[in-house]
């Protein structure tokens, strides 16, 4: 029999940027040469920071090589997001202002053999004399132009990776892609690559990811992963991946305090499901939601609304004048309203709100409030859709019971147009529409679609009135409610 396979140990290297640990499965591989690339303004320099500064955090002796920034610079640019960089030693490798008089300004640097191994020389010293054991070397694109050729460019690398290696440290390589076309040779030396994006909307703020392109040695998450440069560094949120977070749940319906709604959803949605409500604007597809959430507190659970198109003033005022009122904050038997601006937003950090409301807060009910919102702040974002299926499938696996407003085109009439399609998605879908009648206009209610189990297939008139929710009895005696311009049948008393 062969002897069962044992995993070795790995040492690590964190990052000091948690989101950028967990998609490394606990950090970089120690004593390994990574490669950094992105377009300038697209965050190395802050990530090489952070990387940095967690190893003085952790007692390691550290390194910064810069060919390209100044030391001013660095030191300025830390400052913003109020770092000190007391622990780092930074070495700068500038060329000199001889280098601007005379008959350099042709060349801007001596003849290359000589400006290469100078170079080379003052790294391998400043190594050597430091001891250190994590360093970052900015930017590939100054040796790239010292080695003026590809073969003595590869060489250099290599040289400087057996020298690294053999020293035991772990070195970040910056590089800022002035070559044409993709490092290929750079990217094949490395034991990994993490490349770093900036995407520019129509509108509102830039769009930061980050993908880990190669990475021995180990498993990663790969795929795009949204991340933003704040005050104090870059935050990375992982793409998520539902099928890796589970948690065990009792089966229950959730019930929303109105019993004639509760009848409607055939006892209430399950728990772990999604319900969707759709319907004109001002049906009253958030008042719903927002039942479901306070209902829920009241119960004892923590809920979350996340609120796209209304701020939370409007939202407690309309709320509180028909008679559903809630304790805000974090707590079980509190509801949390998070305010969403459309515009400063990514899919990944959305989903990090909701994960932190979840795994944090507890939240056993979350609301989105609404899709128009969620969808118009990311126009451009491909695969939205898939985005959300994986936010729900996660949702359904922690037990969570997530409502989605969805406002469709129209006022009155059969005819409503969605601006995006999700009702495949949810597990019960509830529709709400206005009529007229009797020279005025009504709303209705009735469930089209619930996944779980068995529901009222009758449609109910919805009002609201200080007192809250009120739904009518089933309206038996019309037929065509949805049109908008329903018919009394005959030999029917009249209702609703």
């Amino acid at each position: 029999m062969s002897a069962p396979h044992i995993k070795p140990y790995v040492e690590r290297a964190n990052t000091g940027i948690p989101g950028l640990d967990d998609i490394l499965q606990g950090g970089l591989i120690s004593h390994r040469l990574y490669l950094i690339d992105g377009d300038p303004g697209a965050g190395k320099t802050t990530l090489a920071l952070q990387y940095l500064l967690e190893g003085v955090r952790a007692g390691e002796k550290c390194l910064y090589i810069t060919l390209s920034e100044t030391k001013e610079e660095l030191t300025a640019g830390a400052a913003s997001h109020g770092w000190s960089l007391d622990g780092i030693e930074i070495i700068e490798l500038i060329a000199e202002e001889k280098d601007l008089d005379g008959d350099s300004q042709v060349t801007m640097y001596h003849p290359s053999e000589v400006e290469l191994t100078e170079t080379t020389t003052k790294v391998l010293a400043a190594v050597e004399r430091t001891n250190a054991r994590r360093i970052v070397f900015d930017s590939l694109s100054e040796m790239r132009l010292l080695a003026q050729s590809s073969l003595r460019y590869r060489r250099q690398i290599l040289a400087l990776k057996q020298f690294f290696i053999g020293r035991k440290c772990t070195v970040l390589l910056l590089d800022d892609r002035t070559s044409e076309g993709s490092d290929l040779q750079l990217q094949s030396i490395a034991h990994g690559v993490i490349s770093l994006e900036q995407l520019a909307p129509t509108y509102g703020a830039e769009r930061r990811r980050l993908r880990v392109v190669k990475f021995r040695g180990t498993s990663f998450r790969g795929g795009f992963h949204d991340f933003a440069i704040r005050e104090g560094g870059l935050a990375v949120f992982p793409r998520l991946v539902a099928s890796e977070h589970s948690e065990p749940f009792a089966p229950d319906r959730i019930k929303s305090g109105v019993t004639a709604l509760d009848t409607l959803l055939g006892g209430g949605p399950d728990r772990g499901t999604s319900t969707l409500l759709m319907g004109p604007a001002g049906s009253g597809k958030s008042t719903i939601a927002v039942q479901y959430a306070v209902a829920a507190a009241a119960r004892g659970e923590h809920a979350v609304i996340f609120a796209f198109d209304e701020s939370i003033a409007t939202l407690s005022a309309r709320t509180a004048a028909l008679g559903i009122k809630f304790n805000e904050g974090t707590e079980a038997g509190q509801v949390r309203v998070q305010q969403v601006d459309p515009a400063e937003l990514s899919p990944g950090e959305f989903a990090s709100l909701v994960r932190e409301s979840v795994e944090k807060d507890h939240a056993r009910v979350v609301v989105i409030d609404s899709l128009n919102g969620y969808t118009n702040a990311m126009p451009e974002e491909r695969f939205l859709t898939a985005q959300l299926h994986e936010l729900l499938s996660y949702l359904g696996r922690q037990g969570v019971t997530t409502l989605m407003v969805v406002a469709q085109h129209g006022i009155v009439g059969g005819n409503m147009q969605s601006p995006v399609d999700t009702s495949y998605l949810a597990d019960s879908v509830v529709l709400l529409r206005y009529f007229e009648y009797a020279g005025k206009v009504k709303k209705a209610i009735s469930v089209v679609k619930k996944r779980s189990g068995a529901h009222e297939e009758s449609i109910r008139e919805l009002r609201f009135d200080e007192h809250g929710i009120h739904l009518s009895e089933p309206l038996t005696q019309f037929r065509g409610i949805l049109t908008g311009v329903p018919e009394e049948l005959k030999n029917e008393k009249r209702g609703g």
